[in-house]
């Protein structure tokens, strides 16, 4: 299969991963700095797990992607679910409850 892949096959590969991994990077900072610039009391109004805990989550993530340098090893691709779903799930729901406007 290698020989009869283009002569750059490697190279594209390698610089698709790459760009895989700043992405997955890029998000679990985001969503660790973003936890960590929050209040602790928001988080149990919320009914979701303690700020301590979400923190963490995150930052190991993060930490474990970074030292695997790979996004689509087993703990990048943890990371990646883990910060997709504070970002998408508790973090829509803190912002809520800083506006005041509730949960409807």
């Amino acid at each position: 299969m290698a020989l009869s892949a283009p002569l750059f096959f490697d190279d594209v590969r390698h610089y698709t991963e790459q760009l895989i991994l700043l992405f997955a990077l890029i998000l679990e900072v985001i969503a660790f700095v973003h936890c960590l610039t929050q209040r602790g009391a928001a988080f149990q109004a919320l009914g979701t797990l303690p700020k301590g805990a979400w923190a963490v989550i995150l930052g190991v993530c993060a930490i474990l992607t970074f030292g695997g340098r790979s996004a689509l090893g087993i703990f990048g691709l943890i990371g990646i679910a883990a910060a997709m779903i504070y970002l998408l799930d508790v973090r829509p729901g803190l912002r809520d409850i800083a506006d005041g406007k509730g949960f409807w």
